[in-house]
């Protein structure tokens, strides 16, 4: 399958589900102004549930544990801002045939399995729910009776699932801002202009809808540069000052009418974004006109939303997926390797200034030309030795590639794209030996193209992967 999608393809998705238009509506009627800059997903409702008796008896919780945990939540439910707890419901005394019918409105289940053995009815009660086929976390406190031993076989059995058996309530936090990806996945906008590049899994809006819910919006170059004209100069001028040349610890090879020009072409990305709804763009044309995207795809990051070069469309559901779980921006990276230093070097001349995410302090940069072209604005971005990283491409719409490293060198070499960083990896010859892990096929972007993250998310992507139902496999 070509790696461009056609008009009609695009089309046949115009009916992208009653979910996506409705938030497409609510997004592009919401965001009239700058004030409603970014967009705000609606909030994924959770039903909470909790399964055993409790007070005073051998291996159950403290009856009084159940108003912490709400307390708990409420507080959580605050601090995330996109999630919302319903239910409640205690089985017993509640059945949990009555709570089933229930879960019809939710996004997923938090079950507290407060007490229960092997074959009795909190357990059945527990395999119901998860039977349900939702995104379902069970968390299990230690002394909680010993019917943990039957949970492990429902993930064996590919159930939507992840189980957490820990006496630590911060891991609640952890758990729960992962459940919120799949459904702001399939809430999820994205402009594509001139069409996409990747796998072909990912360069079919069909399958990308059917998979995720992502409903993919085409954009021609014409329509972008219709869109750029219409921006202001003074507007465009004031956002480079602002933002850009004020900020800059240099300016190196660019011209200020460069600079307007790429701030120029932000500005209209973000105006055809309020209109239609979307929180990510990609683009196969951010090499031409009117402008490089760099400050483009740059800013989105640093506004917690998701810009990605050269129309990858699997770094962009990456990127998107890594975005609503820990909340920092991707740096798509065309990797090389150095056995000789056990590294994986990342480089390119797009990266946001905000990689540990939008309230994190700006890296420092330098405005530069792109380096293949050596023309236009692009960003050699200083990323900070000994951070941790995760290097990461959601490929096929159904497998995770991942790894981790550490960043131990910056460099600026010429040969190399604007921003370059080295990172320590486990093992850089095996990496080499198994890049793509046998199940990437396709063209440059597919088979070349990672995205790196600050942070390691090894076993966060580990329990993703089950309440999503993709695959994962570490490529090392």
């Amino acid at each position: 399958m070509s790696e461009q999608m056609n008009r009609r393809e695009f089309l046949g998705v115009g009916a992208a589900g009653a979910g996506a238009v409705l938030l497409g509506t609510q997004l592009a009627g919401a965001q009239n102004s700058a004030e409603n800059w970014p967009p705000k997903m609606p909030p994924v409702k959770i039903y909470k549930v909790y399964i055993g008796r409790t007070g005073g008896i051998y291996l159950s919780r403290p009856t009084e544990e159940v108003d912490k945990f709400n307390r708990y939540l409420a507080n959580l439910e605050s601090k995330l801002g996109d999630v919302k707890f319903i239910g409640g419901d205690m089985v017993p005394a509640t059945s949990v045939d009555e709570v089933l019918p229930k879960l019809a409105e939710a996004d997923g289940v938090l079950m507290f399995h407060l007490c229960g053995h092997g074959g009795d009815a909190p357990l059945q009660a527990m395999g119901k729910i998860v039977d349900k086929g939702l995104p379902t976390v069970v968390f299990s406190q230690p002394f909680s009776g010993h019917g943990w031993m039957y949970f492990p076989p429902w993930a064996k059995q590919g159930k939507k699932v992840v189980l957490l058996p820990s006496s630590d309530w911060g891991d609640l936090d952890k758990i729960v801002g992962l459940m919120r990806v799949g459904p702001h996945m399939a809430r999820t906008r994205i402009l594509v202009v001139r069409g996409p590049t990747g796998t072909a899994a990912a360069c079919s809006a069909e399958q990308v809808r059917t998979k995720l819910g992502c409903e993919m919006i085409p954009v021609t170059v014409d329509e972008t540069l219709k869109a750029h004209q219409a921006v202001s100069l003074k507007d465009a001028e004031a956002e480079a000052q602002q933002y850009w040349i004020s900020k800059a610890k240099k300016i190196v090879e660019p011209t200020k009418d460069e600079m307007i020009s790429s701030a120029r072409y932000y500005l209209a990305i973000k105006r055809m974004m309020m209109e239609k709804g979307a929180v990510a763009v990609t683009s196969s044309n951010c090499m031409g006109e009117p402008a490089k995207g760099c400050f483009t795809f740059s800013k989105l990051g640093d506004e917690g939303l998701v810009g990605a070069c050269e129309g990858d469309m699997d770094s962009t559901l990456t990127m998107l997926m890594f975005n609503y779980a820990f909340g920092v921006p991707g740096f798509i990276t065309d990797p090389v390797f150095d056995v000789a230093n056990n590294a994986l070097i990342h480089f390119h001349c797009t990266s946001a200034t905000k990689m540990a995410g939008p309230r994190s302090k700006r890296l420092p940069f330098q405005i530069r030309t792109q380096t293949d072209s050596d023309k236009g604005v692009a960003l050699e971005v200083e990323m900070p030795l000994g951070q941790v990283v995760t290097c990461a491409k959601f490929v096929n719409l159904d497998t995770m590639v991942i790894s981790t490293g550490e960043i131990f060198k910056v460099t600026h070499d010429e040969l190399g794209c604007r921003t370059q960083f080295w990172t320590k990896v486990r093992d850089a010859r095996s990496m080499f030996q198994n890049w793509g892990a046998g199940v990437i096929e396709g063209g440059v972007m597919a088979l070349l193209h990672r995205a790196v993250f600050f942070g390691d998310h090894m076993q966060s992507i580990q329990d993703l992967s089950r309440l999503m139902g993709f695959k994962v496999i570490e490529e090392a």
